[in-house]
């Protein structure tokens, strides 16, 4: 053969591979991945809201003992508050609005409002608290909180859904408007544990300091922006 060097059949036929093949195939693969992951999130996206919604319903039940049954309301920016859903006047749009604020009012056996649920969120040690408070228009104050998230240090930060003199805080913390009812009176806000001296101070847990104060944060930042538009409209909530 004159010197002439045969390769195997097979290393030939590899060498000559087109990357345009190549890339034809990682595409289809990935093409087929992502219909896999966009058909499991759709079949499984009203589980989720499903049980999301059994979860938000449980937790404003937890924050307002006496509620029976529940609507849902939403305060725009304009100062109103319009119901969602069945026989609401507002569409789930108004949800979406910048600064729309969700909250739902409880009612009692006999159909009386019985108080407010919001939730609220603020940075903890490790990762962002969310909450659920319960609030009473009668003594304008929070008298229940509920965790709806977190990933707080487990037998440290999770303390605040387990300490009895902690959740204390919260049978009756002082959440009244200031005389034009454009803000809090008091700023709620987590103090060292034993130095609280104010009905709207929370008194920290010791060694869990940081997850104490998300949460004072988290009812103040929400109850700033929630009952100055709520106050003023508490008679439109009605009956159930």
């Amino acid at each position: 053969m004159s010197g002439e060097t045969r390769q195997p059949a097979a290393m030939a036929a590899t060498q000559g591979t087109p990357t345009a093949a190549m890339i034809k195939a990682l595409g289809l693969v990935s093409a087929i991945c992502g219909l896999i992951i966009v058909g499991a999130y759709q079949s499984t996206f009203d589980a989720v809201a499903a049980n999301k919604r059994i979860a938000t319903e449980r937790a404003v039940f937890k924050v307002i003992p006496a509620a029976r049954s529940i609507a849902e309301f939403v305060a725009l920016p304009t100062g109103t508050v319009e119901k969602l859903g069945a026989g609401g006047t507002a569409n789930s749009a108004n949800n979406a609005v910048p600064g729309a604020i969700r909250f739902f009012a409880a009612y009692d056996e006999g159909g009386q409002l019985a108080g407010i649920a919001a939730e609220g969120a603020a940075k903890g040690y490790a990762d962002t608290v969310r909450i659920m408070f319960g609030y009473s228009p009668a003594c304008q104050c929070v008298v229940g909180i509920g965790v709806v998230s977190m990933r707080e240090t487990p037998g440290i930060g999770d303390k605040i859904i387990t300490d009895k003199a902690f959740l204390a805080n919260f049978t009756a913390l002082d959440t009244r408007l200031n005389a034009d009812l454009g803000a809090l009176a008091h700023e709620v806000k987590a103090v060292k544990h034993g130095a609280k001296t104010q009905p709207w101070q929370v008194d920290a847990i010791a060694g869990a300091t940081i997850t104490s104060r998300a949460v004072g944060k988290a009812i103040n930042d929400s109850a700033q922006l929630l009952l100055p538009r709520l106050v003023p409209n508490i008679d439109k909530l009605g009956k159930s």
